[in-house]
Formats: C-alpha cells, sequence, structure tokens
C-alpha cells in the first residue's frame, strides 16, 4: 500500500517538529496496515496447514480404527468357534505330551513336534498366552491425562485444556513408540504362528487319513483357537492405542487450526483500524483543525499496533 501526499497539502503542512510527524502519520499507519494484512494472510495459511494436517491424520486414526474392528471380530469369531466345538464334542485341556504319542510313526508331524519352534508352540497352546510386546517407555503423565479425557469422552473445552501442556514432539514419539510395540508382537508371535499353521495342516492330513478325527486332534483345534482369540485380542488392543493417539493429534491439530484463524481475523481487525488512521491522518493535513484530527487518527494507529501486539504475544 503507497500513500501519497498531495503537494499542495504538504505546502500547507508547517514545517515544525510537528509538521513533519504529522505528514509521516499515514505513512506509517499503510506500514502498520501492510503489515497487518501480512500477518492476518500468514495467520489464515497456518490454519489452512493445520485443518490438511489433520484430515491426514483422521484417516491414519480410520486405518487402526479399521485395523481394531476387523482383529476384534476375528478374535470373536476364534472365540466362539472354540466354545461351539466346546459345546458339540469333548474337548480336554490341550496335552502336548498325548499329541507327540499320537504323532509317531508320523515323521513330518514328529519332527515339527519336536524342533525348537514347535516346541515353543506347543507351549504357548498348552497356557492359552500370547507372546507380549516389548515393553514401550512409560507415557508423558500429562499425554496420559489427555488419553483418559479422550476415552471418557470429554468435551472439546476440557480436552483443549488437556492438550494444551502436550507438545508435538512427545505425542509424535508415543505414537512411534505404540508402533514398534506393534512390529514387535509381530515379530514375537510369527514363528508361533506358522508352526502352529503347519501343525494343523499336518494334523488335518493325518486325522483324515486315519479316518476320521481323535480327541487329541479336537484338544489341539480347540487351544489353536484359543490361543488365535487372545492373538487378535491382543493385536486390537495395540491398533487401539495407535489409533487414540492419533486421535489426540487431530484434536491438537484442530485446536491450533482455530487458533490461527481466530489470530487471522484479529489481525484483519487491525489491519482494518490501521487503514482508518491512514484515511483521518490524511484529512487531517486538509483540515484546518488538524490537531484534533491528527490527535484521532494517532489514536487509532497506537490501537492497531496494541491490539497487534496482543494478538501476537497472547493470543
Amino acid at each position: 500500500m503507497k500513500v501519497e501526499i498531495p503537494k499542495d497539502l504538504k505546502a500547507e503542512v508547517p514545517p515544525t517538529t510537528f509538521g513533519r510527524i504529522l505528514s509521516a502519520t499515514p505513512v506509517v499507519m499503510a506500514v502498520v496496515a501492510t503489515m497487518l494484512a501480512g500477518l492476518s494472510s500468514s495467520e489464515m495459511t497456518r490454519a489452512q496447514y493445520d485443518r490438511s494436517l489433520a484430515a491426514q491424520q483422521q484417516s491414519k486414526a480410520g486405518d487402526q480404527w479399521s485395523f481394531f474392528q476387523a482383529k476384534r471380530l476375528r478374535g470373536a469369531f476364534q472365540r466362539n468357534t472354540a466354545e461351539l466345538l466346546q459345546s458339540v464334542s469333548e474337548v480336554h485341556a490341550f496335552d502336548p505330551a498325548a499329541l507327540k504319542q499320537w504323532a509317531e510313526g508320523k515323521a513330518d508331524l514328529a519332527a515339527l513336534l519336536n524342533s525348537p519352534s514347535g516346541q515353543e508352540a506347543l507351549g504357548y497352546l498348552q497356557r492359552g498366552t500370547v507372546p507380549g510386546p516389548s515393553a514401550g517407555p512409560s507415557l508423558d503423565p500429562k499425554l496420559q491425562a489427555a488419553l483418559d479425557g479422550l476415552e471418557n469422552l470429554k468435551p472439546d473445552a476440557e480436552m483443549a485444556k488437556l492438550l494444551a501442556p502436550v507438545n508435538d514432539q512427545s505425542l509424535e514419539s508415543a505414537v512411534r513408540a505404540a508402533k514398534d510395540q506393534t512390529e514387535s508382537l509381530d515379530k514375537a508371535t510369527q514363528p508361533i504362528n506358522k508352526a502352529v499353521d503347519q501343525m494343523d495342516g499336518l494334523l488335518s492330513k493325518q486325522a483324515g487319513a486315519a479316518g476320521g478325527g481323535s480327541s487329541v486332534v479336537r484338544d489341539f483345534t480347540g487351544a489353536r483357537l484359543r490361543y488365535a482369540a487372545a492373538r487378535y485380542e491382543l493385536e486390537a488392543r495395540l491398533n487401539q492405542a495407535i489409533a487414540n493417539l492419533y486421535e489426540l493429534q487431530v484434536r491438537k491439530s484442530n485446536i491450533s487450526a482455530e487458533r490461527h484463524y481466530a489470530r487471522s481475523q484479529k489481525f484483519f481487525f487491525g489491519m482494518l483500524g490501521a487503514q482508518l488512521g491512514v484515511i483521518v491522518s490524511t484529512f487531517a493535513i486538509a483540515a484546518r483543525n488538524r490537531n484534533l484530527l491528527w490527535s484521532f487518527a494517532a489514536a487509532v494507529g497506537l490501537v492497531a499496533i496494541a491490539f497487534a501486539l496482543y494478538v501476537y504475544l497472547y493470543l
């Protein structure tokens, strides 16, 4: 914005310190208005960036919720199948020794059962447990409080207060740690899952060749179903943890976008005030009662500058 004072108006300005200040006021106000317009545009750009980032984070959270739902459904299906098997036939507690005895003379199955991976898989099937993921770092208490608020469905105003002390770096570190736990669980269960699947295939083949199943095979099937249900349940909980952290990122990005949008509006209002100062100070040069109009223009300019500083520092 460029302001030029007409020469005939300059001629009427007294060549004093007050006159020089009077003639410089429109230029100063124009500079202030331009600065505030730039700040308003910058804040609006940052608000749009945060909105876009929130949309990306929401997409990632949606993927994790989809994984969570799918694995919960698979786990429920495995558990229901195990209960159905228990209700229609006699299923006992799984005994690896009985399975090894039944597998005598069946070279492929016996070799698999006695291998290190087979022994480990049999142990987990007997206990009905799943190898746990590596222990992640403890969460920041402020981040844990925000997670608790999210799980308790706190309103947006309370979530904004809970998320205010949580910095982006700690939140991103928590997401990476949660993903590392998921990967460590996959690595820990991969050899066991492979051994269990091989056992199931060989047992089905051997039972079919023998003309039907046996109680040992049914016991193994029940243990396999319970193990799979526990594994899917654990994986679902890990996906849920990641999804909750992404949801916090979404909330934080949206809160930041709202803040920048509000700042942009206030800087825009400050720019309008500075432009008003330009207009009034220009009229002050042309009017006889210069002192009153110039004082008003200067007051408007000072208010615009003070308002801009307040928005920049405190909002």
